[in-house]
C-alpha cells in the first residue's frame, strides 16, 4: 500500500537540467527571495543595514515589493498589520543588533496577538559566531537569544543550501495555528557570497491544521446541551480562524449569549439578541458570566483584559477552546481542548443539541446591557461617547481600523461596533505604544482600495511621525485621527487615582496639522461637533491624511460603586 508521505515527485528531464545550470550571479539572499517567492509572498517590509545589504540587493532584482519604514519597530507593527488583514506571513527583513532589537516590541505585539510576521534578519559572519567575540559592528553574543522568548520559533541558517528548508519551515510555523511571529537568522557572508545552489521552485511550507480530540468535544458538547445557562466568551481566535458563522450558528442553537473579547471584536453580530457585545470591563457583566452553568471560551487565554482585571471568579464549569497550549488552563480551570477555533466549533455543531426556544437568554442580556447603559449615561461621559459614535458614522462599514494605547480605545473596546470580524486592530495584546498608524500601513498595503483608519493619542503619536514619509511616498490611503489632550491620557488618569497626582504624563508636542503638512500630509484641525464630517471627508480623499481632535477625554467607571 502507497502512502501520500511515501510519494516523491520525479523532476522532469528540463527542471534537472535547469537544476545543473543555475544561473550566474546569485547569492544567499536570492536564496531568500526565491523562497518567499515560491511559498506565496508578494510584499516586504524592513529596513536595510549594513549586514542585511546583500539581502535587499537581492530584492532589488526579485519581483516581491518593497515598502521601507523609518524605523524597525515601526516596520515590524507594518509586517503585523498586513499579517492580520490577509492572513498571510508578513516578511520583514532587519539588519544585525540595533536594527534587530529594535523590532522587538512589534515582534511581542505579534506574538501576543497571533500575527503571522517572518522576521528574516542577518547576523555577522560565520568566523564571529559561536561564542567568538570578533569586534564586527552591530554584533551581540547570543542574537537569537534576545528573541526566543518572544517569538512563536526561532529558524537558524548557517550555509546557504540551509536557506529554502529554515525559510519554508518557519513560514509553516507562522501561519499553523496558533499564528505567530517567527524568527530566521542569516550570516552576512552567507546572505553575500555566490551560490551554486539551484534556484528554489515550490518549497513545502504548508501548514498543518489543528483539529480537536473527539472525546473532548463529546463531553464539551454534553455539558452545553444539558446546561441551564450557557455563555459563550469570543476570542481572537475566531476571528483569525475565520469561525464567526460557526459561532452564531453555535449560539443560535445552544440559546447562548456571547460577549467578544477585545482581540475578537466583530466575531459575532453587535445587535444581535444574544449579544453582550464587549463590555468585559464592567461589574454587571462580569456578574453575568459568573452566574453561567458553563462557559465556553472560544480562542481566549482568559487574559487580564478579558477577566476585568482578574476579578472575574467563575462559578461554573468552563470550557476553553485554544490553539495555544500554553494558555489552555493558563488562569482557571477548564476542560481545556487543544484545537483550532473553525475545526473545535464545527465539532461541536455536530453532536450538540438545540436549546429549548424562548426569549429568557435574549431578555437576560438585554437586562444587562440596560444596566450596563445606565450606569455609563449617569457619569457626565455624553463627549466620550459622541466622539465615538462620530467615529463610527464616519467610517466605512467594511474599512479597517487600527487603535493604539489611547483612552478612546479604552472606550472603543467595550463600546465600539467594530462592524465585521477582523476590522478592528489594536495594541492589546502586548500594550506598547505607537502601534496604529504603521500597523494600518501595512493594512493599506494589503488592500490600497480601502481606506483605513488609524487612532492614536499625542503621546502614541510621536512614536510614529517618522511614518508619514513613508505614508506619503507609497500614497497610502490611511487618515489618521490624533486625540490630542496634552500627555499620556491614560496613564494619567491611572496615576491619579493610584498616587493621587500624576507624574511624567504631561508632555510637550508640535502642531500636528502643521507636521503633517510639512510631509506634504493633508491635515485638518477638528471639534467633536464637525468630527463626523472631518474624518468621513479624509477617509474618501485618496492618499493619507491627518485629523487632529483637541480634547481631553475621560474614562468610565465600571465598577458597582457609581463615578461622581
Amino acid at each position: 500500500m502507497t502512502h501520500d508521505h511515501d510519494l516523491v515527485l520525479r523532476p522532469t528531464p528540463a527542471q534537472t537540467a535547469a537544476a545543473l545550470a543555475p544561473p550566474a550571479g546569485r547569492t544567499g539572499g536570492d536564496l531568500v527571495v526565491e523562497t518567499l517567492r515560491g511559498l506565496g509572498a508578494t510584499t516586504v517590509f524592513g529596513l536595510p543595514g549594513q549586514h542585511a545589504l546583500p539581502l535587499f540587493d537581492a530584492l532589488r532584482r526579485s519581483r516581491l515589493r518593497y515598502v521601507g519604514l523609518r524605523v524597525e519597530n515601526n516596520a515590524g507593527f507594518a509586517a503585523d498589520g498586513y499579517g492580520r488583514i490577509t492572513g498571510e506571513a508578513a516578511p520583514l527583513f532587519l539588519s544585525t543588533g540595533p536594527g534587530a532589537l529594535t523590532a522587538l516590541p512589534a515582534l511581542q505585539e505579534s506574538a501576543a496577538a497571533s500575527a503571522p510576521v517572518l522576521a528574516i534578519s542577518s547576523q555577522v559572519p560565520v568566523d564571529g559566531l559561536g561564542g567568538h567575540r570578533r569586534g564586527h559592528l552591530h554584533e551581540l553574543r547570543d542574537q537569537q537569544a534576545s528573541f526566543r522568548d518572544v517569538v512563536k520559533s526561532v529558524h537558524i541558517a548557517r550555509t546557504q543550501s540551509q536557506i529554502p528548508s529554515v525559510i519554508a519551515e518557519a513560514w509553516e510555523s507562522a501561519l499553523s495555528a496558533p499564528h505567530g511571529p517567527v524568527w530566521v537568522e542569516i550570516p552576512q557572508d552567507v546572505l553575500a557570497a555566490e551560490t551554486s545552489v539551484p534556484v528554489v521552485v515550490a518549497p513545502d511550507g504548508i501548514p498543518h491544521e489543528l483539529p480537536p480530540r473527539p472525546e473532548l468535544t463529546a463531553v464539551a458538547a454534553h455539558l452545553l446541551s444539558t446546561a441551564a445557562r450557557p455563555v459563550i466568551v469570543a476570542g481572537g481566535g475566531v476571528v483569525r480562524s475565520d469561525a464567526s458563522k460557526k459561532l452564531r450558528q453555535l449560539a443560535e442553537r445552544l440559546d447562548a449569549p456571547v460577549v467578544t473579547t477585545f482581540g475578537g471584536k466583530g466575531a459575532f453580530p453587535w445587535h444581535h439578541p444574544l449579544s453582550l457585545q464587549s463590555w468585559l470591563e464592567d461589574r454587571h457583566l462580569t456578574d453575568f458570566l459568573e452566574e453561567a452553568d458553563v462557559l465556553l471560551v472560544v480562542g481566549s487565554g482568559l487574559g487580564e483584559l478579558s477577566t476585568n482585571y482578574r476579578t472575574f471568579a467563575p462559578r461554573g464549569r468552563i470550557v476553553q477552546i485554544d490553539a495555544d497550549l500554553g494558555k489552555l488552563e493558563a488562569n482557571y480551570p477548564a476542560l481545556g481542548i487543544h484545537a483550532d477555533a473553525r475545526l473545535a466549533l464545527t465539532a461541536l455543531l455536530e453532536t450538540v443539541e438545540e436549546a429549548r426556544a424562548d426569549d429568557g437568554a435574549a431578555a437576560a442580556v438585554r437586562d444587562v446591557l440596560d444596566r450596563i447603559r445606565q450606569r455609563i449615561d449617569g457619569q457626565g461621559l455624553r463627549l466620550e461617547q459622541d466622539v465615538l459614535a462620530a467615529v463610527r458614522e464616519a467610517l466605512p462599514a467594511t474599512a479597517p481600523s487600527f487603535w493604539d494605547m489611547t483612552i478612546l480605545t479604552y472606550w472603543a473596546w467595550s463600546a465600539f461596533d467594530a462592524g465585521r470580524p477582523n476590522t478592528m486592530h489594536s495594541a492589546q495584546g502586548a500594550g506598547g505604544l505607537g502601534y496604529a498608524f504603521p500597523a494600518a500601513l501595512g493594512a493599506a498595503v494589503a488592500d490600497p482600495d480601502s481606506p483605513v483608519l488609524a487612532v492614536s493619542g499625542d503621546g502614541g503619536a510621536l512614536y510614529s511621525v517618522a511614518e508619514l514619509a513613508t505614508a506619503r511616498q507609497h500614497d497610502l490611503p490611511v487618515t489618521w485621527l490624533i486625540v490630542d489632550d496634552g500627555g499620556y491620557g491614560i496613564l494619567r488618569e491611572y496615576a491619579g487615582e493610584a498616587y493621587g497626582e500624576p507624574f511624567g504624563t504631561e508632555l510637550s508636542r508640535p502642531d500636528f496639522v502643521a507636521l503633517a503638512e510639512s510631509f506634504g500630509v493633508p491635515g485638518t484641525r477638528t471639534t467633536p461637533e464637525s468630527l463626523a464630517t472631518d474624518l468621513a471627508a479624509a477617509l474618501k480623499a485618496p492618499g493619507p491624511s491627518v485629523v487632529v481632535l483637541p480634547a481631553r477625554l475621560r474614562m468610565f467607571g465600571a465598577t458597582h460603586t457609581q463615578a461622581t
